[in-house]
């Protein structure tokens, strides 16, 4: 039963893996709108800069007038991706109401 579970995990771990490398490799390509940096060369914990919103919202609005230019993500993969959602939360600017939850996580 040990090895069943350990190769299932592994299993997971290289659909994981190859979807990450696949994602990365897309956006490090072709997207303009926003940036990705590994945490700590970590493949499984993104940061994303979110350089480009909506221009006519209250949120393009306000970084304009605080001079921000990118939201800052963090995103963390979980061992069931892309069968389950990464956890994602905002670290800056601080975002507080509509869908941010306390210490910025989005739900």
């Amino acid at each position: 039963k040990q090895w069943y579970q350990r190769r299932v995990r592994g299993s997971a771990t290289d659909v994981r893996e190859r979807r990450l490398l696949k994602e990365l490799q897309e956006i490090t390509n072709n997207v303009s709108s926003f940036t990705v940096e590994l945490v700590n060369d970590n493949l499984f914990e993104w940061h994303v800069k979110l350089h480009t919103v909506d221009k006519d919202s209250s949120l393009a609005e306000g970084m304009r007038q605080n001079n921000i230019s990118y939201i800052l993500l963090n995103m963390s993969f979980p061992d069931n991706f892309p069968f389950a959602p990464p956890f994602v939360r905002v670290i800056s600017p601080i975002v507080e109401g509509g869908y941010v939850l306390d210490g910025g996580a989005l739900c």
